[in-house]
C-alpha cells in the first residue's frame, strides 16, 4: 500500500528490508501505531551515535587518533554498508529528489523529441547548455542536403548561404521545434551560420519547450522561471523553497559566435567544453544540485561543517605571538614550503592520473596542505618542549600552514566557475589586509578594552556557579566570531574570519584565560559536532565501491606517500638537527583537511574516484605521523634537549 510504503520509506534500511515481507494486515499496524516509526528512527540514530562515541575511546585507550576509526563506523554504519542510517537523513533532499543521468536511449529521445526526465528537462529549460553546439543524432536525407549547403557557406557568398541554411534546417526539422537561442554568425575558424538566424540541430524535450520559446529572447531571469514553471513534477515538488540557481555570468564566445550561456559553477559549467549534450546536461544538473545543497545541505552535514568552523577559531586562540616573532621568518619559510610542495606536487600526480588540472588537481592540491596543529601541540606538550625554540617553530609554522591553506581554500572555491578577478585576486587581497588589522587589533586594542575597560565594570554575584566577567567575555567571543565569519564570507570562506577571530583573544592574559572560558563553554559540544563530522559529513560522503577498488588504493597509497607525507617531512631543511622532526609534525591532518576534499566532492570539482584517492591519502597521515612524530621527537629530545641526568626521564615521558 502506498502509506505502508511511505511509512516505511524513513525506517532504517534493515527495518526497511524485514518489514516489506510482513503481511498487509503487520504492516498496517505497525504504521498505525503511534510514534512507532519515528522512535525506531530515533534509536537507529541514538545507536549510530553511541558507535561512533565507541570509536573515539577505544581509539584513545589505543593511543591513535580517533578520526580512522571514526570514519570506519560512519562508512560502515552509514547508509552505504550497513544502513542504520538512512538515506533521508543522510543525504541533501535535493540530490535525492533530482536524477542527472541520462536514459539509455537518450538520441532516441531526442530525436522523437521526448522527455528526457523530470530533472534533465528542468535543466533544459534553464538553458545552460546550448544545444546548437552538438550534433547527437543523424537528420536524416534532409539534414544531409542542409549539410551540403552548410558547407557551401564557406564560400565567398558567406551570408547568404548562411540564411539558406537556416531556413532549410528549420523546414527539415518542423516536426520538433528547437528551443531557439541567439547564435549569430560563426568567426573565421567555426564555419558558416549566418546572420541572427537560430540554429539548432538538437530538438529540445517538449516538455520544457514551450515556456522556454517563448521566454527566450527575454532576460535570462524571466527565460529561466518561465522554463521552470513548464515543468511540473512530483520530485521537485516534493523539495520546499526549491528554486533554479541563477546564472552566474555569460560569456560572449567570438570564436564560436553568437551568446553561450554558461553556468558558472563547479562541476556545471565553469566555461568547461563538453564533449556531448548529454554530458554537458549531466553535469549542469549535477551543478545545480551541488547549489542547493550547499545552501541547505542536510542535518549531519551542517552540525559537522559547524564543529569545524568552532575548531578553527578554538586553534586560532592558541597561537603565540610573541614566539612567533622569534621564530617567525624560519618558521614562516617553513610554512610556506609545507604549503607549496603538497600543492604543486598533490596536482600534478592528478594530472597524470589521468584528471585535468582545473579543478580537480588544484582541488586535491588543497586538500592536501593544511597541517594539523592539534597533533603536534599535544605530543610537544607531553614531551614539555613546547617553549623550546624548534617547539615554538614547529607551532608557528603549523599556524602559518593553516593561514596559507584558509587563503588556498578560499582562492579555491572562487575559482569554481571562470576566472574573476574580483573572486580570485581583490577579495584575498582585501582578506589578507583585514586579517593584517585583525591581528595588530588582537596584540594592541583587545586586551586594552576587554581587560581596563569593559570587564572591570561588571561585578560577579557571589554564590553564582559561574562568574559574569566570564559570561561576557564569552558572549564577546561568539559576537567576534560571527562577525569576522560574516565578513570574510563575503570574501570567500567564513572559516577564515574564525581563525581570525580566534586569534583576537589570544593575547588577553598570560595564563590563557580566554581559551578556558571558551573550552569550559563548549568542550563537549565541539567534541561531538567533530566526532559528527568525520563519522558522517565525511564517511558518508564517500563513495564505498570506489574506495575499496584496488584503483583508488593504489593511486591513495601513491598520494598519501608522496604529496601527503614525503612532501612535508622535507619541509625544513635549513633547521639543522630539528629539520625531521620539524618535517614530521608538518605531516599530520585533521579536520581542515578532510573539510577541504569533501565540500571540492560536494561542489563536483573533483569526482568519486578522486576524492576516495584524496581520503586514502589523508588517512595515510593521520595514522603513520603521530606514531613516527613521537618516535623522532623522543630521539630529538634524547639527544640534544636534556642533560645527561634527565634525557631517560624525559624519553619515558616522550614514550
Amino acid at each position: 500500500l502506498p502509506k505502508q510504503r511511505l511509512a516505511l520509506s524513513g525506517l532504517p534500511r534493515p527495518l526497511r528490508r524485514v518489514f516489506p515481507s510482513c503481511g498487509a494486515a503487520q504492516r498496517a499496524l505497525i504504521t498505525e501505531m503511534g510514534g512507532a516509526s519515528s522512535y525506531l528512527a530515533m534509536l537507529a540514530i541514538a545507536g549510530f551515535l553511541f558507535a561512533s562515541w565507541l570509536a573515539t575511546k577505544i581509539s584513545k585507550i589505543a593511543g591513535v587518533s580517533s578520526i580512522v576509526l571514526e570514519i570506519t563506523t560512519g562508512v560502515v554504519f552509514g547508509p552505504g554498508v550497513l544502513g542504520l542510517i538512512s538515506d533521508e537523513y543522510a543525504e541533501c533532499e535535493h540530490k535525492r529528489h533530482f536524477k542527472c543521468e541520462v536514459p539509455a536511449d537518450f538520441d532516441a529521445i531526442l530525436a522523437s523529441g521526448g522527455s528526457l526526465g523530470q530533472s534533465l528537462d528542468l535543466i533544459v529549460g534553464m538553458d545552460y547548455c546550448d544545444p546548437h553546439n552538438w550534433d547527437h543524432h543523424a537528420h536524416g536525407e534532409d539534414h544531409g542536403a542542409a549539410g551540403e549547403s552548410h558547407g557551401d557557406a564557406h564560400g565567398e557568398e558567406h551570408s547568404a548561404e548562411g540564411e539558406a541554411h537556416g531556413e532549410a534546417h528549420g523546414e527539415a526539422h518542423g516536426e520538433a521545434p528547437p528551443v531557439e537561442a541567439p547564435h549569430g554568425g560563426d568567426g573565421a575558424g567555426g564555419g558558416g551560420h549566418g546572420g541572427e538566424e537560430a540554429h539548432a540541430t538538437t530538438p529540445v524535450p517538449p516538455t520544457a519547450t514551450a515556456a522556454a520559446t517563448e521566454a527566450a529572447t527575454t532576460e535570462p531571469s524571466v527565460a529561466t522561471a518561465a522554463a521552470t514553471t513548464a515543468t511540473t513534477s512530483v520530485p521537485i515538488a516534493l523539495v520546499p523553497n526549491w528554486s533554479p540557481a541563477p546564472l552566474e555570468g555569460a560569456e560572449d564566445d567570438e570564436g564560436d559566435g553568437g551568446s553561450k550561456r554558461r553556468r558558472l559553477s563547479g562541476g556545471g559549467g565553469g566555461g568547461a567544453q563538453y564533449s556531448s549534450y548529454a554530458e554537458c546536461l549531466t553535469k549542469s544538473c549535477e551543478a545545480e544540485v551541488s547549489h542547493h545543497c550547499g545552501l541547505t545541505p542536510d542535518v549531519f552535514t551542517l552540525i559537522g561543517h559547524a564543529g569545524v568552523a568552532l575548531m578553527i577559531f578554538e586553534s586560532g586562540m592558541h597561537f603565540d605571538f610573541e614566539k612567533a616573532a622569534q621564530v617567525g621568518p624560519r618558521a614562516c619559510c617553513v610554512a610556506v614550503i609545507g604549503t607549496i610542495l603538497p600543492l604543486v606536487s598533490g596536482a600534478i600526480l592528478t594530472v597524470i592520473f589521468g584528471r585535468p588540472f582545473m579543478p580537480d588537481g588544484v582541488s586535491v592540491g588543497t586538500a592536501l596542505a593544511p597541517t594539523s596543529v592539534g597533533i603536534a601541540l599535544r605530543l610537544l606538550g607531553e614531551a614539555r618542549v613546547l617553549q623550546q625554540d624548534f617547539g615554538q617553530a614547529i607551532i608557528t609554522a603549523a599556524f602559518v600552514d593553516d593561514i596559507l591553506s584558509l587563503v588556498l581554500f578560499n582562492i579555491l572555491f572562487s575559482l569554481k566557475g571562470e576566472f574573476n578577478v574580483m573572486s580570485t585576486v581583490v577579495n584575498p587581497i582585501i582578506g589578507i589586509a583585514f586579517m593584517a588589522i585583525a591581528m595588530a587589533g588582537a596584540v594592541k586594542f583587545w586586551p586594552r578594552v576587554i581587560n581596563e575597560v569593559l570587564l572591570p565594570k561588571i561585578r560577579n554575584v557571589e554564590g553564582s556557579k559561574s562568574s559574569r566577567k566570564d559570561e561576557a567575555l564569552f558572549f564577546l567571543m561568539v559576537l567576534v566570531l560571527l562577525g569576522y565569519a560574516t565578513i570574510t564570507f563575503f570574501l570567500g570562506t567564513h572559516l577564515w574570519g574564525c581563525f581570525i577571530a580566534g586569534m583576537s583573544f589570544a593575547c588577553l592574559s598570560k595564563d590563557h584565560h580566554a581559551h578556558h572560558v571558551w573550552v569550559r563553554q563548549t568542550k563537549r559540544v565541539t567534541s561531538w559536532m567533530i566526532r559528527i563530522f568525520f563519522a558522517a559529513t565525511v564517511a558518508f560522503a564517500i563513495p564505498i565501491d570506489k574506495l575499496l577498488s584496488f584503483e583508488a588504493f593504489w593511486k591513495g597509497s601513491l598520494m598519501g606517500l608522496g604529496p601527503c607525507i614525503l612532501s612535508k617531512v622535507v619541509c625544513a631543511p635549513f633547521m639543522g638537527p630539528a629539520k625531521w622532526v620539524i618535517g614530521w609534525a608538518m605531516v599530520g591532518r585533521a579536520e581542515f583537511a578532510y573539510l577541504i576534499a569533501q565540500m571540492a566532492a560536494a561542489a563536483n570539482m573533483v569526482d568519486a574516484k578522486t576524492f576516495s584517492i584524496v581520503i586514502w591519502a589523508l588517512l595515510y597521515a593521520t595514522i603513520f605521523a603521530p606514531f613516527v612524530f613521537r618516535k623522532v621527537l623522543q630521539r630529538y629530545v634524547a639527544q640534544y634537549c636534556q642533560d645527561e641526568a634527565g634525557k631517560e626521564e624525559l624519553a619515558e615521558d616522550v614514550h
